[in-house]
């Protein structure tokens, strides 16, 4: 059985980006440890993906909310470990979710995350980063040679245009596109891998 962190914002992370990494890794038998940025705090996913984004629609789809529920009802997820007090040689792998709303940037800007989340990377054990995720790993300087992807930048602008006349700039959690991010944070573009634009359900 494996230890795996995730560390979250107190609010708005994505629900599908948590809530499906943590039913996998608890089917499969590992030991998942939530992190927030103080210890005891009961982490809550962006509201508006369990009601539908827009019009009902853009919000997460019926299993993953399922897993959500169940999620809540784990005593891990009530029992979080603070991000300062991280042993990070403790854990055997990492999750870093994403999502887009205003909270996340708690969690994203967070310079104590970032050292651990550096540190962690430097072990050279195995670790993954999601959608927005990745922007924890760029801003700590965690990316090194590693290929990656992230949120692409067409899917981040498109969001956008489609609700910023009723969401304002909900999509747009900086003024920069994620991937230029990302990008800028690579010692060689080239590393960057946007991926298929397929989707798979299990």
């Amino acid at each position: 059985m494996a230890r795996v962190l995730v560390p979250l914002p107190d609010h708005d992370f994505d629900v599908t980006e948590v809530a499906v990494p943590w039913k996998l890794l608890r089917e499969a038998g590992h030991e998942v440890v939530f992190a927030t940025e103080k210890a005891g705090t009961v982490p809550a996913c962006d509201p508006l993906l369990l009601t539908g984004v827009i019009f009902g629609q853009l919000g997460a789809a019926p299993e993953p909310q399922a897993f959500y529920r169940e999620m809540l009802e784990d005593p891990a997820f009530s029992r979080t470990v603070a991000w300062r007090d991280l042993d990070v040689a403790s854990f055997d792998s990492m999750v870093l979710p994403g999502g887009h709303a205003p909270g996340m940037r708690q969690y994203l800007g967070s310079e104590v995350l970032q050292a651990k989340v550096k540190a962690f990377a430097d072990s050279g054990k195995p670790w993954a980063a999601i959608c927005h995720g990745v922007l924890v790993a760029a801003r700590a300087g965690a990316l090194g040679g590693r290929r990656t992807t992230c949120l692409p930048k067409y899917m981040e602008r498109s969001a956008y245009f489609l609700t910023f006349w009723k969401l304002g700039r909900y999509y747009r959690t900086y003024p920069a596109y994620v991937e230029d991010e990302v990008r800028g944070a690579l010692a060689d573009r080239s590393q960057f891998v946007r991926g298929p634009r397929t989707l798979v359900r299990r």
